[in-house]
């Protein structure tokens, strides 16, 4: 009762807690009387109407039916002619406390010893977060904003007196290792008044007025009603510092690069226009499987000029694949930017020729071609991959067995260091391939062959380039892209995101294929 008293925005006055005290050192006796009347009382109450429990997962209208079945059968119990509220029964009394602002309800408790009692019963307290919960309890969980090409992601909680929208910004460039920072968009919570209130979160100039439509399912849309405190005094260019330092960390003359700063200068640009009045769609975290090489979810990725981006890892049978849901003008969010073919793995030479991103090139190159001849005749079994460094084998846990057995037996050239892929193996970057992280994990568990998404600006002449994925452990991963001879760092995300998974595997997939027509 005293979590729902909070989330209405009520709880027991101080005079209320006082006079309590005082009441059970006087009357020591009285207290444990007053328990069981009340147990009495709540037993009553729940008796008639159904249980707390049934009226509220049913939602307002059900319960308000049982409340007035409830006052119909207990008319004939009412005296002929009541001379105070005290003379009703328990169970009206209930459901007129139950049609008074929340906020009054600590005073009504110090009326009498009655009505502290009836106040006592969960089910009015049950009803009023009902009433509060009710319109906005479909948009608890994980959503991805409508921002163009840039996206986002949206995590809807309870958080102690409010619903409160927190958006999940990476960490600054290029540090992977560092938590998420978190925003608050919105917030909604009860006023004196007895009416929901949405607050919008924007700006530097604390809550203001906003307003949230949940027409729609599986979408809802913000809107900010006072945009005038999203400003600031010294116009746009402190707005842009503003956000520059707080989007990257740093200003705009520590940034040399022309390219990234005009990047940067168009995401401004670009975000700013909506004034925090978007549209959101809800999106699942992916389900395990027992099959899966490690626990799919989130991760943060480096992505050279772009800085940092959030992609969702998982997996598809004998494929892993990562989404975008944060994204740039080149590939945009919702596109798969990684696609890993876990019956191909890649059997690593020595530190000596892990160096020469020539030889890299041909074992990948090598199992590319074979990917492409297999795509136009697919009736054909793989030659040959062995040789190659690579094993084909059956869909799912099987084939990725098989491949793992293999992955340790095949020869490759110089010295091979390579053994079982629960064994960590020796892993360095080839000499020129570019990294925004010099630190990173030294050795590695397996390597696959995959294709990365690559495209112009405006998502314009997309296609997918071959690379190398590199598995580092449960929570790390890397994918080194042979074209453009740059390696990208994966970190996963530790946040605890509740009410986030899908169902199943169906409404997974299904949300994966919205996601890639949102933004094609």
């Amino acid at each position: 009762m005293a979590v729902c008293a909070r989330l209405c925005g009520v709880g027991q006055s101080r005079r209320c807690r006082r006079r309590q005290r005082h009441n059970q050192q006087d009357h020591g006796s009285d207290s444990d009387m007053d328990e069981e009347e009340g147990e009495r009382i709540v037993g009553e109450t729940q008796s008639v109407t159904g249980g707390p429990e049934n009226s509220a997962a049913a939602g307002p209208s059900v319960a308000h039916e049982a409340a007035a079945e409830a006052t119909a059968d207990s008319a004939s119990t009412v005296p002929p002619n009541p001379q105070s509220l005290l003379d009703l029964p328990p169970e009206i009394l209930v459901e007129v406390f139950s049609s008074l602002p929340g906020t009054e309800l600590p005073n009504l408790a110090l009326v009498c010893k009655k009505f502290r009692q009836i106040l006592n019963t969960e089910t009015i307290w049950r009803r009023r977060c009902t009433e509060v919960l009710h319109p906005y309890r479909h948009i608890l969980g994980l959503w991805q904003p409508d921002i163009g090409p840039y996206g986002g992601l949206l995590n809807v909680v309870v958080d102690g007196l409010f619903i409160i929208g927190w958006m999940y910004l990476p960490p600054h460039d290029p540090r992977v290792e560092d938590p998420m920072r978190r925003r608050p968009l919105f917030r909604i919570h009860m006023w004196e008044s007895n009416k929901v209130a949405v607050e919008c979160m924007y700006g530097h100039k604390g809550p203001h007025k906003g307003d949230i439509q949940t027409g729609k399912k599986d979408e809802f849309s913000t809107k900010c009603n006072q945009t005038d405190h999203h400003r600031m005094p010294g116009g746009r260019q402190e707005e842009f510092r503003t956000w520059l330092e707080e989007e990257w960390g740093r200003t705009l003359e520590d940034i040399f690069h022309e390219h990234m700063q005009e990047l940067i200068l168009m995401k401004f640009i670009y975000t700013s226009q909506y004034d925090n009045c978007l549209t959101y769609r809800r999106i699942y975290l992916p389900p395990r499987m027992p099959s899966d090489l490690l626990q799919p979810g989130l991760f943060k990725g480096t992505y050279g000029s772009h800085g940092l981006e959030i992609v969702m890892l998982s997996f598809h049978g004998p494929c892993a694949r990562a989404t975008k849901l944060t994204g740039d003008p080149n590939v945009p969010a919702g596109q798969l930017t990684l696609d890993v073919d876990l019956n191909r793995p890649v059997c690593l030479p020595d530190l000596v020729h892990q160096r020469s991103i020539e030889e890299l090139s041909r074992l990948v190159l090598g199992m590319h071609e074979e990917a492409q001849r297999e795509v136009q005749n697919p009736d054909v079994a793989p030659q040959g991959a062995a040789s190659e460094g690579a094993v084909a084998g059956g869909a799912g846990a099987a084939g990725l067995e098989s491949a793992m057995e293999a992955q340790s037996e095949s020869p490759q050239p110089g010295p091979s260091s390579s053994s079982a892929s629960s064994e960590a193996q020796p892993f360095v970057l080839p000499l020129g391939v570019m990294t925004r992280n010099e630190v990173y994990p030294r050795t590695c568990k397996m390597c696959f062959y995959g294709t990365g998404l690559i495209a112009g600006h405006g998502f314009t002449s997309p296609e997918r380039t071959p690379g190398l994925f590199v598995l580092f452990d449960e929570d790390h991963f890397g994918f080194i892209w042979l074209e453009l001879k740059s390696f990208s760092l994966y970190s996963r995300l530790t946040d605890r995101l509740a009410h986030a998974y899908a169902p199943d595997m169906e409404r997974f997939e299904a949300m994966l294929r919205n996601m890639q027509s949102w933004t094609s």
